[in-house]
């Protein structure tokens, strides 16, 4: 019988994802870990693997947790472009309001590791296709109820919205203000094909 650990879980995972997310991949070392989670290397490696296996488990459960918070927002109340509006706002916000200004920690991960690791280059595009399909599937909404031009090709407007989405993020890191990403937001979102009697 495995013997029970005796460490809140939670707490270390989270302690070195911000110690990745702080430093990045490559400059953060076991020490920082060690450091950081308050474990031995013998147990932080026995509860966790290596440093590629935690900073990918890490990196796979950011991700997810991403795609959960998207999906949740398009899928609330309102109509399907009030619930795109909030979730430029939200993004908006988040980033904006980050002291740090850190931006995403997959966006950050995918810049640093995408010609030396293949696997987080491959999460990073399983995402963005599932945040993707999340945006289609709202713009269909709106189509459907005449909010947007049914002619327009839902894909192509859905794409275009991520790209928006990572641009606010981007611009972020520059201490671009709050109020100008609440911007960009709103005038992406202005530019969605509208029916000629809208």
């Amino acid at each position: 019988m495995a013997r029970p650990r005796s460490f809140d879980e939670s707490n270390v995972l989270n302690s070195a994802r911000e110690q990745f997310w702080n430093r990045g991949y490559a400059a953060t070392t076991l020490g920082d870990l060690v450091a950081a989670t308050g474990l031995g290397k013998g147990s932080l490696y026995g509860a966790f693997g290596d440093k590629r296996q935690l900073f990918l488990n890490l990196l796979n459960n950011y991700c997810t947790e991403q795609i959960s918070h998207i999906r949740q927002i398009l899928a609330g109340p309102g109509t399907a472009l009030e619930r795109l509006a909030r979730l430029f706002e939200d993004v908006a916000h988040n980033y904006g309001q980050d002291t740090q200004r850190r931006g995403c920690f997959m966006v950050n991960s995918t810049s640093e590791l995408r010609g030396q690791d293949p696997d987080v280059a491959a999460l990073a595009r399983a995402t963005y296709q599932r945040v993707e399909d999340l945006l289609v599937d709202c713009v269909q909404e709106a189509q459907q109820a005449g909010a947007l031009e049914t002619g327009a090709d839902a894909q192509e407007l859905g794409r275009l919205l991520l790209a928006a989405l990572q641009g606010i993020e981007f611009l972020a890191k520059t201490h671009m203000d709050t109020a100008t990403l609440l911007q960009i937001g709103r005038t992406a979102l202005r530019q969605l094909p509208r029916p000629d009697n809208a």
